[in-house]
Formats: C-alpha cells, sequence, structure tokens
C-alpha cells in the first residue's frame, strides 16, 4: 500500500522548511518533496554566499548557512525531507491526494504547496562552447569563498547580488573586477555606496563579448556599449550573475486546478487555494498585502499548517510553546 502522509509539502527552501517544522510540532505525519538534491531552494542553491538580513534573531546570516539551520531545525521533529525528488503530478481522489514523483508515489490527506517561482535555472553567458568551464573557472552558483582566495576576479551584473559577491570576495581575492552593460546599477543606494567605497574595479559600460580558456584562468573579451571596441582582460575565475528563469511547467501538468493570479497560486488570508486540503505559501503566492519577505513566509507557514490540522483532527490543540517539547 502507498504510505499515507496528514500533510506533504512540495518545495524545500526556507518556507517549505519551516513549515515543516511547524507542522512536526502539531505532531502530523509530513514529509517535503524538494527537487533540487539540497534544502534551501533558491537562495541555498544562487546565492550561497550572500548574506540575508530581514530574519529575526540573525544580524546577518549567510544564505547557506540559514539553509542549514533550517534543516536542522525541520529535522529535530521527524519530518522527512527527500531531496532530488520531483512532483510530476497531483491526483484528487475521494478524501486524499495521489502524489506522484519520478521517484515513488504517496498519498496524503493534504498539500502545502512552497513551491516558489517554480524550477529555476542561471541565466548563461551568449557564448558557446563553456560548458566544461563551468564551476572549475565560469561559476553560476556561487560555491565557497575559498575557491576565490588570492584570484583574479571578474564579477558580472548590475544588480544588488552582483554587488554583493564583489563586496564579499574584497577581502579574499587578489582582486575583483564588476563589469555591467549599464553606468547605473540597479542595487539599492546603500549597496552601490559601499560599492563606489570599496577596491572593487568597477568596469562600465561594458557587455562580456567572448570567453577563452587560457592555460591559467580564462581571457574575456569586453565591448564597449556604443561602440565596436573589445577591451582584452584576464582573470582566474568568472562569476556570472544575471539573475534566473522560472518555470510552473511541471505545475502545469498537474491534473488538480488551481486557481492563479498573476502565475501565482491564489490563496485567502489563511493560505487556502481553491481546493479542499491544499494551501500555499511563500513567493510563489498571492493576496492583497502579501510582502515577499522569508520572515512573512515564516508566518504564512503555520497559519496553513494549522487550518490543516484544524481539518484533520478537529479538536486536537496544538503544543502551547515549543519549549515543552524539547526540554529534556
Amino acid at each position: 500500500m502507498t504510505e499515507m502522509y496528514d500533510i506533504t509539502i512540495i518545495g524545500g527552501g526556507p518556507a517549505g522548511l519551516f513549515a515543516g517544522f511547524y507542522a512536526g510540532m502539531r505532531t502530523a505525519k509530513t514529509q517535503i518533496i524538494e527537487s533540487l538534491p539540497q534544502a534551501g531552494g533558491q537562495v541555498a542553491a544562487l546565492y550561497p554566499e550572500k548574506m540575508i538580513y530581514d530574519v529575526g534573531g540573525y544580524a546577518g546570516i549567510k544564505a547557506a548557512n540559514l539553509a542549514k539551520e533550517l534543516e536542522k531545525q525541520t529535522r529535530l521533529v521527524g519530518t522527512e525531507i527527500r531531496l532530488n525528488e520531483t512532483v510530476v503530478d497531483i491526483q484528487a481522489q475521494a478524501d486524499f491526494y495521489h502524489v506522484k514523483t519520478n521517484r515513488n508515489e504517496y498519498d496524503t490527506r493534504a498539500i502545502l504547496l512552497a513551491t516558489g517561482n517554480g524550477a529555476f535555472n542561471p541565466r548563461k553567458l551568449a557564448v558557446e562552447g563553456l560548458d566544461h568551464l563551468e564551476d572549475k573557472k565560469i561559476y553560476y552558483h556561487m560555491p565557497d569563498v575559498e575557491h576565490f582566495e588570492n584570484q583574479d576576479v571578474l564579477v558580472a551584473g548590475g544588480g544588488d547580488s552582483a554587488i554583493d559577491i564583489a563586496l564579499m570576495l574584497e577581502p579574499i581575492a587578489k582582486s575583483v573586477s564588476l563589469v555591467h552593460r549599464r553606468q547605473q546599477f540597479r542595487g539599492m543606494e546603500r549597496n552601490v555606496q559601499r560599492l563606489q567605497e570599496s577596491t572593487v574595479k568597477v568596469m562600465t559600460p561594458y557587455l562580456i563579448n567572448d570567453v577563452r580558456e587560457a592555460v591559467e584562468g580564462i581571457d574575456v573579451d569586453l565591448k564597449e556599449i556604443g561602440t565596436e571596441a573589445l577591451k582584452a582582460t584576464h582573470f582566474d575565475k568568472l562569476i556570472v550573475n544575471y539573475g534566473f528563469t522560472s518555470s510552473n511547467k511541471i505545475i502545469k501538468g498537474w491534473e488538480i486546478d488551481l486557481a492563479q493570479e498573476h502565475r501565482m497560486f491564489a490563496v485567502d488570508s489563511l493560505m487556502h487555494t481553491n481546493m479542499k486540503n491544499i494551501y500555499a505559501i511563500g513567493d510563489g503566492v498571492e493576496y492583497p498585502g502579501k510582502l515577499r519577505l522569508i520572515a512573512t513566509a515564516f508566518g504564512e507557514g503555520p497559519i496553513a499548517v494549522n487550518q490543516i490540522m484544524n481539518d484533520l483532527y478537529p479538536g486536537k490543540r496544538g503544543p502551547v510553546h515549543s519549549t515543552s517539547m524539547f526540554e529534556k
């Protein structure tokens, strides 16, 4: 027989992980299904070294460390975390849902969607033949900063994440350059000011025209915007931060018919979708006053879990406070 869960959370980013923790606090039989090979979602996969400042209790924490702490917290309550597993279909049954993944099948009484913006991939350089250099000399996912110690590094991008990466590498790398196709950066004013006050070499307005592997490092041709002039440069490593593209193609293939608003799941103030016992939280939902912060998603998860438990187990009370569950 297919195993039956109380709650299946689809998406193992910060929103899904904290919801999984709270579901465990409510003693719900819960699983989290995440398509990536690690927990933490977008912040951990694309910007693991990025500092996050809008989570209560932290005066700044690396995205990768936040993901690790959230995963550790979730495992405290026995919530199962299934990594590298993608939900390919959800079928409504009489009083439960049948969930099919690329690896297994499950039955669940309720579903909590924490899918964010869907499957995502970084925007890559428009230069052919660079695949063999990825994660060696060219990076789209930020690894540990130790990879860049005493290296000449070029960062490509014009937003806050690109600026954050350049400033983060400044005390680690031998030199850091930042190339952007416009004179003005898209980052917040405070970040741009910090960049201007740093030793990071700002190269604007330039586009990366070509990249070639060298015996050591890479040769990069930069094209000045508005001209045909090329500037030849050489670096040890290149970090490309052009953002990412997201897709909800797999979600569109599910048999359930979820109402959407601006390509987001439409939910009410209790995080309930248009379908019985299917709730949604995080960056992938829309409702009046929605604020896309990790801190907001941390509040949405318990609201949804409580509503699910009220429906599945009427009269069952949750814990008064977490201390009573973990004191020895």
